[in-house]
This record gives structure tokens, C-alpha cells and sequence, in this order.
């Protein structure tokens, strides 16, 4: 009696096989074990008043209920300058989509839907450019030429994004090494996706045609913790400019990932830095695992050339099936189609990611290129099977299948099932190859999906719309005069302050050291308290209050200053912050009077220690100066906070109370 194949130990037995390991439990060994390599494509929304190519307004943004009309397009692939075309255009073309733009006429205008030619590029997100390309050390091009860049995906209108390359060559400091910068770019922003489902898919145009900057690294980061340094370095350096817009979607990551033997993979717009570690150790240990399948492909198949599938519409079958995915597609008239694998047994249960297999790269391909939403098909190798063993054998027998083949169901709408055949062969042939160079879509818990094939070269061609700008050298010399200090040297200052190391993050995220350090040098506060302030104390708040006016950081430096004039120990800014967050329009003295806080003279507090000595003796612990310090602390702290300095208090009690200095 043959063994019954179970896919579930399949499954565990290849992720054994190929050394995987959790990212908690990875070190650099294992990296290097598999040859990890990454680089980065940060984006950056710049700070500007009109959009790059057109003088709408950038910046506002409106609810995807509200639009004042729609417009309907269909996007077709065309030649490279060198009669080719892109094989990104090409795939994206396969799908059919109908793409539907959402207009706001406050926020678009004739240009972004391609009926009218550029205007002159935005001379102010220019030279923001320039600066942070001077910023990160990269070399200014002597003349800007504007190129584009094809986009049939829908996100832009006119099928391409105007880009130009500013600087070219430059570096980063991380901690413990530089990381090489291919170029900066100045490019117009795509539209902004409110659904994708079947053949249609619509956008919103108000984040259309907003200026963006692209830095573009060497691969050199090797392993996931560096790629999220390297990531969060850039972020830093553009945000300390002031000239960028921060929140939700104002700066985006695209992480380029590949293994040894693997492919570079594109990880395409990361939302959070913080999901960086995660996606890129699942993403190189996923190619390592299809560098393990296409080895176990071979030593099953001699010729992978001569290798074919082979396929039966199971609608002239009398089937009955117990899933009810499939009877729901026989109610909706959709096709089914069965289709067989020669040789493929243990490959659809052969693990990629975790709680993912290679059926999913099949599946995920079939939702994107032949438009099928999932579920979407189902197969001989489910972790958690759909249909019973009883149909699966009635399947095969149908296909005529070998013992040694896999078998998949897959269904849909009639006119998507030659597509949705033609992916299911393509992905299943490429896994004789090993990783395809395709881009990903990424989620909060590390793992991918199939997004669209990698583009190549043949996208970009030259803007004819737009003439060449020439950059004088004078001009870029002014715009670097007036720099922000680099990351690092932020990161130095800090540290020689001795402000929490575990604020950093925070404040340069935030831009905030410009602030510390004018609270440091004008009002002479200690740093270690500002940064502390800034880092713990105003995080804190923001994480749990919620402002009824928008909350300027700046208000922290006014506040400083009026307790300074007051005369008033800063340490009751501590108090007063939370109101002030939700409140920012709300006058300091108010604050206090809300506060119930009290003017007390710092002599009255200290003359208060001698009786509350008395008191606390009278308990019986006379022998417990610590104690008794750490009591007389209690009672008198709601008075002295903002009175007087909670460290000098301590050394009044300590040294009315008689305790002994180490």
C-alpha cells in the first residue's frame, strides 16, 4: 500500500531543508550563509506650494467620496527608442484593466490627464533637490534632462512619470559603516489607488503630479537591520532640510532584495520603515527556497524544454465538489478548469514563506495578470485542503495524471481563462530558472505577493516636451551654504549631551534637533532634559492625546522661555504639556490656573522639611534615613514641582534628614 503524500510535512520538511530560521533568531551568519544583499529606493514628497509640472496646488488632498468627475482609460504598451517593448507594459496590458480617475478640479487640471503639454519644471522643488543631493554628498549634474518613465499600471494618466536625475555618486553614514548612493531624482508623484478588483481599477488624482524625490542606493546593505538604518538615515537627512512633507504617505520605500543564485527583487512602496527587517529576511530566505525548488525541479526533469502541461474544462464533466468556493464560481457561471503538472508532486507544498507555499505564487499571479479574485483556485498540495481526496483522484483520472503530478483546479469568467491557463505555465516554467525579477507588494507581517514584472531599461525614454535646464555652479554653491549639519553629526551631538539614545529615532524622525539645540543654546536649558522632554515626555503625549488644533512643536520653545521669565522650574512643563497638546491655542498662565498650580517660595518648601521630619519619626522608623527621604519627597513634590528643582529639594531633605554621601 503506497504512503500517502501529506503537504503539511512537506511543507516543514523543505523549510528545513533549506536553513531557515525566524528573523528573531537569525544572525549574520545565516545572512551570509544565504548571501543576502539589499539596497533601497527612498521616496520623499518635497515641500512646495505648486506640483512639479502644472501649478495646481500640492499638498491638499481630499476623501474618495469626493470627486467632480470621472475619466475612463485603457492603457497600451509602446516601442522603446530601440523598437522594444517593456515587459512590465506588456504584462500590465495582459490584464485589461479599465482604469478610472477620480478628478477634483481644486486639485487637477488638464495637464495631469494628458491634454495639455508640461509647464516649466518647478524651480523651487529644484532646488530642494539640489540641496539634499549636496546633503547626501552626491555630485550635481552640470544639466537637468527630463526622461519618462512608463507606467501602464493606470497610476499616472498619460502612461509615463517625468523624471529627471539631479546628482549622481554620493554616501551615507551609518553607524558602523557608508553606504554608496547611485542618484537622487526629482519626479512627479502617481495617483493615489482606492480599489483593484477584477478588471477595473480606480485612482484618486490629487496626489498626482506632486514633486518627489528618489534616492537610489548600492545593494550594500547585508543584513535586514542595515537596510532599516539605511533607510531611516535618508529619511533623517531629508527631513532635517524642514523641505519635505511628512505623515501618511509622504515618503515611501521601494527595498530591493536578492540572495546568492537569486534575483533582484523590488519590494515596491514599503508604508512603515519599521516593516523593513521583516520583509527583507522573508524575501531573501523566499528566493533561497526557490533556488531549493528549482534544484529538486531539475533532478526531476531532465529537459525542462520539453516539459508541458496539459489541461481539461471540467464543465463537460458530471462533477459534484463539497468546496464551496467552487460551487459559488458554478453558480456565477464561471469556467472550471483543471489543469495537470507533469512531475510537480511536492512542489506546490514546497515552502516560501511562512504559512505560504509555491501554489501561492500561482495563485497570487492568476488575482493580478488574469484578474481572478481569490479564492481563486485550489490544488493537490493544500496545507488545508478544500476539496476532498475523492475529487482530487476524480481530477486526475480525468487528466490522465501520473503519479508523480500535481493537479489544480482554477476558475473564473470565460474570457479570463486562456489568460489565466498562459500564467499558470509561464510561473510554473520560470520555476525551472529559480527567483524571477518581479516587484512585490508588501504586508504589516513580513510576507509578499506577486505585484507585476520587474521593468527593464526600455521604459525610459527622452521627455520631448521638455527642454534641458542648465544648473550654474554658482547657483548650486549658494544653495549649499546655508546646510543642516549631517545625521551623524546630529547623532554625535546628541549622544555627547547625553540625551536617551532611545529618543534619537524619534527626534530625528520629528526634525526636532534644530529645536533642542535653540532651547540648549537661547534659553540655556540643560540638553539632556530638552532632548528628554522632546523624546519621552512629547511622545508619550502624542501617542495619547489628540489635539484639537494642529500642534506646532515650536510651542515647547515659547513654553520654555515663559517659565524661564516666570522664574518657574521647567520641570512643570511636564504637567502642562498634555493640556497644551490638546489645546495648542490655550495661554500659558491658563494652563496653570487649570494646573491649580500655586507660586510658592522655593524658602517656604524648604522650611517645611523639619516638620514633616518630625512627623514621619513619630511612625517609629527613626533608623531609615532613606525611607524617610523618599516620604518627605512625596508630600512636598506636588507643591515644588514648578517651584523650585526637584534635585535641589532632594539634597535639602537629604541633608536635613542626615544622610550620609557615598
Amino acid at each position: 500500500m503506497k504512503k500517502r503524500f501529506d503537504p503539511r510535512k512537506n511543507y516543514e520538511e523543505t523549510k528545513k531543508a533549506i536553513g531557515y530560521v525566524s528573523r528573531k533568531e537569525a544572525t549574520q551568519k545565516d545572512y551570509d550563509r544565504i548571501g543576502f544583499k539589499s539596497g533601497l529606493e527612498v521616496h520623499q514628497q518635497l515641500l512646495t506650494r505648486k506640483k512639479l509640472f502644472c501649478n495646481c496646488p500640492a499638498g491638499i488632498f481630499n476623501k474618495s467620496e469626493d470627486y467632480d468627475a470621472e475619466l475612463i482609460r485603457h492603457m497600451r504598451p509602446t516601442l522603446s527608442e530601440l523598437g522594444e517593448y517593456d515587459g512590465t507594459a506588456l504584462m500590465e496590458f495582459k490584464t485589461r484593466k479599465e482604469i478610472i480617475y477620480r478628478v477634483k478640479n481644486e486639485t487637477t487640471c488638464t495637464y495631469e490627464v494628458d491634454d495639455t503639454p508640461p509647464f516649466p519644471l518647478n524651480r523651487e522643488a529644484l532646488d530642494i533637490a539640489i540641496e539634499i543631493s549636496l546633503l547626501s554628498k552626491l555630485n550635481i549634474v552640470g544639466e537637468v534632462h527630463i526622461t519618462r518613465k512608463q507606467y501602464l499600471d493606470g497610476s499616472i494618466p498619460t502612461g509615463f512619470q517625468r523624471t529627471a536625475i539631479i546628482g549622481v555618486e554620493g554616501e551615507i553614514a551609518l553607524r558602523h559603516k557608508k553606504i554608496r548612493l547611485i542618484q537622487l531624482s526629482l519626479e512627479e508623484d502617481s495617483c493615489r489607488e482606492i480599489s483593484d478588483i477584477g478588471h477595473v481599477r480606480i485612482f484618486k488624482t490629487d496626489r498626482l503630479g506632486m514633486p518627489l524625490i528618489e534616492t537610489v542606493t548600492y545593494p550594500e546593505c547585508v543584513n535586514p537591520d542595515e537596510v532599516m538604518e539605511a533607510c531611516n538615515c535618508i529619511r533623517f537627512l531629508n527631513r532635517s532640510t524642514g523641505k519635505v512633507r511628512t505623515g501618511m504617505g509622504a515618503g515611501r520605500e521601494d527595498v530591493n532584495v536578492s540572495c546568492r543564485g537569486g534575483a533582484r527583487v523590488e519590494i515596491k512602496g514599503v508604508a512603515h520603515t519599521r516593516w523593513i527587517p521583516e520583509l527583507t529576511h522573508k524575501e531573501a530566505f523566499r528566493q533561497w527556497a526557490l533556488l531549493a525548488l528549482r534544484d529538486k525541479l531539475l533532478k526531476k526533469i531532465a529537459d525542462p524544454g520539453q516539459w508541458n502541461i496539459s489541461y481539461e474544462y471540467l464543465r463537460h464533466h458530471a462533477l459534484t465538489f463539497t468546496c464551496n468556493a467552487i460551487n459559488d464560481a458554478k453558480k456565477n457561471g464561471n469556467q472550471l478548469l483543471a489543469v495537470n503538472l507533469p512531475h510537480f508532486k511536492g512542489i506546490l507544498s514546497h515552502f516560501t514563506q511562512e504559512e505560504k507555499i509555491f501554489a501561492d505564487e500561482l495563485s497570487d499571479r492568476l488575482k493580478v495578470i488574469a484578474c481572478l479574485e481569490k479564492p481563486n483556485m485550489t490544488h493537490s498540495e493544500e496545507l488545508s485542503p478544500m476539496v476532498c481526496e475523492d475529487d482530487l483522484k476524480k481530477v486526475a483520472t480525468i487528466l490522465n495524471a501520473g503519479e508523480d503530478d500535481a493537479q489544480i483546479i482554477v476558475w473564473g469568467p470565460e474570457q479570463d481563462m486562456k489568460t489565466a491557463l498562459e500564467t499558470i505555465e509561464e510561473r510554473c516554467r520560470m520555476a525551472f530558472e529559480g527567483v524571477p525579477n518581479e516587484t512585490r507588494k508588501s504586508f504589516e507581517d513580513g510576507t509578499t505577493i506577486f505585484e507585476r514584472v520587474l521593468p527593464g531599461a526600455d521604459r525610459m525614454y527622452p521627455d520631448t516636451d521638455s527642454a534641458p535646464i542648465p544648473l550654474e555652479d554658482e547657483h548650486i554653491k549658494a544653495l549649499g551654504r546655508n546646510l543642516p549639519e549631517e545625521v551623524a553629526e546630529r547623532y554625535r551631538t546628541m549622544q555627547q549631551w547625553g540625551i536617551p539614545e532611545d529618543t534619537f529615532i524619534y527626534i530625528l524622525r520629528k526634525n526636532l534637533f534644530p529645536l533642542i539645540r535653540r532651547i540648549v543654546t537661547e534659553l540655556e536649558i540643560n540638553p539632556k532634559f530638552a532632548g528628554t522632554f522632546l523624546g519621552h515626555t512629547l511622545k508619550f503625549v502624542e501617542g495619547h492625546y489628540t489635539p484639537s488644533a494642529t500642534f506646532n512643536e515650536k510651542i515647547i520653545y515659547a513654553l520654555f522661555a515663559f517659565l524661564k521669565k516666570k522664574g518657574l522650574d521647567i520641570a512643570i512643563a511636564k504637567k502642562m504639556l498634555p493640556l497644551l497638546y490638546e489645546y495648542p491655542k490655550m495661554e500659558f498662565e491658563s494652563v496653570l490656573t487649570t494646573l491649580k498650580f500655586k507660586h510658592v517660595p522655593e524658602k517656604e518648601i524648604v522650611s517645611r522639611i523639619g516638620t514633616l521630619k518630625e512627623i514621619y519619626e513619630k511612625t517609629g522608623r527613626k533608623n531609615q534615613p532613606e525611607s524617610a527621604v523618599n516620604w518627605i519627597m512625596g508630600e512636598l513634590r506636588p507643591i515644588a514641582v514648578g517651584n523650585m528643582s526637584l534635585k535641589r529639594l532632594r539634597e535639602e531633605v537629604e541633608k536635613q534628614v542626615g544622610v550620609a554621601k557615598s
